[in-house]
């Protein structure tokens, strides 16, 4: 009904303007607009409603915090910093007024007074849950877990049914490296609350993180016979039973989450890695399939239907899905390395330059880009081409390998003098691998023999 009553006054309030009109409005009902709107999040309609306010009561005190709490929300500083200053006598046994003084230091990036006008507005007893989580957040920005938690635990005394205080409060203890309290925290808090689904689910994450799956599957479990509609802990508990290598059990429950997901596409592909994890490769394809037919362009699936169709032999379909996820994911090295071995394996070589010269583009520092693209060039016959990226790529990585591979395309070009000084420049770096590059350049295989000749 109030939630009602505030909406209808909003309406009354936004015909005046439309209008332009003339109504009277008392000071509680500009209030109840004022807070309509900020709650909304509609800053300029609770502005125009603070104006239209203190025209017909300039001197009310209450208006004029509102007005300061638009001035915060809006981020104008200067003129909340002259309110602060105008109000402060007449104002300091208001809790409106001290939390919009610590909101103000608090956005400044002053904690410390922050805290200060927090802990006054606590001495007149209102709004004590709002404030101790108030405090509380202001220690987590000083990093100070200790003080911190014992506000979110004064928050938790006095509304136990607070979500973000409990959760908070194990956020301390973790940062305070204190397990055993926050096992014990919660094992009294459920004592007292066993119907918490946030409890419930703190209690599941704490054993996940402990990595005892089998306590985590139990707190999970007794969130769902709360609320069995809660999806995200179906995830968590298919996730403990990954974990453990639980696959069949991980596919049961990520099959119950379908019944409840309207978006099941990512769901389909989890329960796909798990038939891949357990070796069923054809359900595991099934699986992708129908995460792909969820949603068309999931880059995910794709890839994972190119692992598959390469694990049965079938390199040109890897190769296809291979494509589309690149197509939908060209930021992603590992797709475009993959791609690239892809077109190599089926042949497909100077299809293979483009993902080649993107982990070139993307990836310069990787010696292995350089290695394996001029490889390519070389085994095509582009040995002209191969001598720019190896030069190129000599800059970054002067490694024997490189000019083992330079000294062979010179002497494929029949430039016998450069490739003799390119193959003592390697073989000065590296001379053991010379046995591995003569057996995969046989061009070289001569000139080696005539080079530790000439040096005996």
């Amino acid at each position: 009904m109030e939630e009602f009553f505030e909406n209808e006054l909003a309406r009354k309030f936004e015909e005046m303007i439309e209008n332009n009109d003339e109504l009277y409005f008392d000071t509680e009902e500009y209030v109840d607009i004022i807070i309509y709107y900020l709650e909304l999040g509609d800053f300029s309609y609770a502005e125009l409603a603070v104006n239209h306010a203190l025209k017909i009561h300039p001197n009310s005190l209450e208006i004029k915090t509102k007005q300061l709490e638009v001035f915060l929300e809006l981020e104008r500083y200067t003129k909340a910093k002259d309110l602060i200053d105008e109000l402060h006598q007449s104002s300091l046994e208001d809790t409106d007024f001290l939390v919009c003084c610590a909101k103000y230091y608090s956005n400044l990036g002053n904690p410390k007074k922050s805290i200060e006008y927090c802990q006054k507005a606590l001495e007149l007893e209102e709004e004590e849950n709002f404030l101790h989580n108030f405090i509380a957040d202001e220690f987590i920005n000083l990093d100070d877990p200790f003080n911190a938690l014992k506000h979110y635990s004064s928050a938790l005394e006095h509304d136990p049914y607070d979500e973000y205080s409990l959760e908070n409060v194990m956020l301390c203890y973790n940062k305070l490296n204190r397990p055993q309290e926050a096992l014990d925290f919660l094992n009294q808090y459920l004592d007292r609350f066993p119907f918490s689904e946030t409890a419930w689910y703190e209690y599941g994450q704490y054993f996940f993180n402990k990595k005892n799956y089998e306590e985590a599957i139990r707190g999970f479990d007794y969130l769902i016979a709360i609320n069995s509609t809660a999806v995200g802990v179906y995830a968590f508990k298919a996730s403990s039973y990954e974990a453990m290598n639980k696959w069949d059990e991980a596919i049961e429950v990520y099959e119950e989450m379908l019944e409840l997901e309207y978006t099941k596409a990512f769901t389909f592909y989890k329960i796909g890695l798990c038939y891949k994890e357990a070796g069923k490769l054809v359900q595991a394809l099934t699986s992708f399939q129908k995460s792909l037919r969820e949603d068309p362009q999931f880059y995910l699936a794709m890839m994972e239907q190119s692992h598959i169709y390469e694990e049965m032999g079938n390199p040109k379909e890897a190769l296809h899905f291979a494509k589309e996820a690149v197509g939908l994911n060209e930021s992603n090295l590992e797709y475009q390395k993959r791609l690239a071995f892809l077109y190599i394996s089926c042949g497909e070589y100077e299809e293979s330059f483009a993902p080649l010269k993107k982990l070139i583009d993307m990836e310069p520092s990787r010696f292995y880009n350089w290695y394996a693209f001029s490889e390519i060039l070389m085994l095509i016959g582009e040995y002209e081409e191969a001598i720019e990226v190896l030069e190129k790529a000599l800059k970054a990585h002067p490694r024997a390998e490189l000019y083992y591979q330079l000294s062979n395309c010179y002497f494929n070009l029949h430039n016998e003098t450069e490739g003799i000084i390119q193959l003592e420049k390697a073989l000065k770096l590296d001379p053991s691998l010379s046995k591995d590059m003569q057996l995969k350049y046989p061009y070289i295989k001569e000139q080696v023999k005539r080079i530790k000749t000439k040096k005996k």
